[in-house]
């Protein structure tokens, strides 16, 4: 991936609580792999769902999924979590880790439809029409857009194809995502696919989750926290992948903490200098990755670049992938960013 397109999209990810159909939280076993039925807690079908303007109806689950690159993994791990793998017949998104145990290794074995990719490492038009999509999901609008190539929304429906663009990605600004967005995609596509009940089964036990880990750090003092994606440059400084705003802030502060460079730019990430970062007060750091085989590495040399910080005194960091982006595992992110700030607490 591009970091051009990556700095773009602004990093929208994420994923997986898996379920087998049951209320369970994010423990890593795997959803059913059976198509669910049509029909969902609400009423069954025609569902209509209006998303970034487009008024779209469903008379049926979606049978031919096609699910776009964008940097992330939220849209493939979503449907994963809700038992939908056998819908899907392109898949572009991938991580190569995940918190929830088995996921990415499951991502990986879906199809890729043997597909050209273009210059943003996705589907082009023609490429796209060929699959025969009825449902394509894409992170943000950039994957309909037309002056890159893409088929739009409007040439999907004209051969019988909807479309989904996943929250905060209309307008492409990652900086006003919150965990709330990752119910959104959650209950969307649980509508779109008749599963309902499945996707606030994982929303309850994700918020449960949640909300323990919250009580215990309850009163706490709150760390500064540095969150920043391992060995990635976005701009021209040193330090140009540092989380600014985003959902990252929201599960920071369920996990007891905040963000040391939340004021250091108006959008989700800060293009900081060596000084800059070397003069802030830094309690813990939070090492995201992205498709880096060895994010530890890299946090351990932050570390060891700047022993002033009470993080290094203290090697107070943990390393996250998928689970601290727009997706269903949210609930995993907060409890091992939580243990690392207040070991004590757990």
């Amino acid at each position: 991936m591009s970091t051009k397109r990556i700095a773009a999209l602004g990093m929208m990810a994420v994923v997986g609580l898996a379920t087998a159909g049951c209320g369970d939280s994010s423990d890593g076993k795997t959803a059913a792999a059976e198509k669910p039925a049509a029909s969902s807690s609400s009423g069954g079908y025609p569902v209509t769902l209006e998303n970034c303007g487009v008024r779209q109806t469903f008379t049926k689950a979606p049978d031919r999924v096609v699910v776009m690159n964008g940097a992330s993994v939220a849209e493939v791990s979503t449907l994963l979590s809700l038992g939908l793998k056998e819908r899907i017949v392109v898949n572009q998104q991938t991580y190569g880790m995940s918190e929830v145990p088995g996921r990415a290794d499951e991502i990986k074995k879906l199809p890729k439809g043997d597909i050209k990719l273009n210059d943003a490492f996705d589907i082009p038009r023609e490429a796209m029409l060929a699959q025969r999509p009825d449902l394509v999901l894409s992170t943000t609008a950039y994957g309909f857009d037309a002056k890159n190539g893409f088929a739009t929304r409007d040439q999907l429906k004209q051969v019988g194809a909807n479309s989904y663009i996943s929250p905060q990605g209309c307008d492409q600004d990652a900086a006003k995502m919150t965990m709330e967005d990752s119910r959104t995609l959650l209950r969307d596509m649980g509508k779109v696919f008749g599963v309902s009940d499945r996707a606030e089964k994982l929303i309850a036990a994700s918020d449960k989750r949640i909300a323990e880990v919250a009580e215990k750090v309850k009163g706490e003092k709150k760390p500064k926290v540095m969150v920043l994606f391992s060995n990635m440059s976005m701009g021209g400084n040193d330090f140009s992948s540092v989380v600014a705003k985003g959902i990252y802030n929201d599960v920071l502060a369920n996990a007891g903490g905040t963000n040391a460079f939340e004021n250091a730019a108006k959008g989700s990430f800060a293009d900081l200098s060596k000084e800059k970062v070397a003069a802030a007060d830094v309690d813990a750091l939070v090492v995201i990755s992205y498709n880096d085989p060895d994010p530890t590495a890299y946090a351990k040399k932050l570390l060891k670049e700047f022993p002033q910080w009470t993080a290094s005194k203290n090697d107070a960091y943990v390393v996250l992938s998928d689970s601290i982006y727009l997706g269903p595992s949210n609930d995993l992110a907060v409890e091992k960013i939580a243990e690392a700030l207040h070991p004590d607490a757990f």
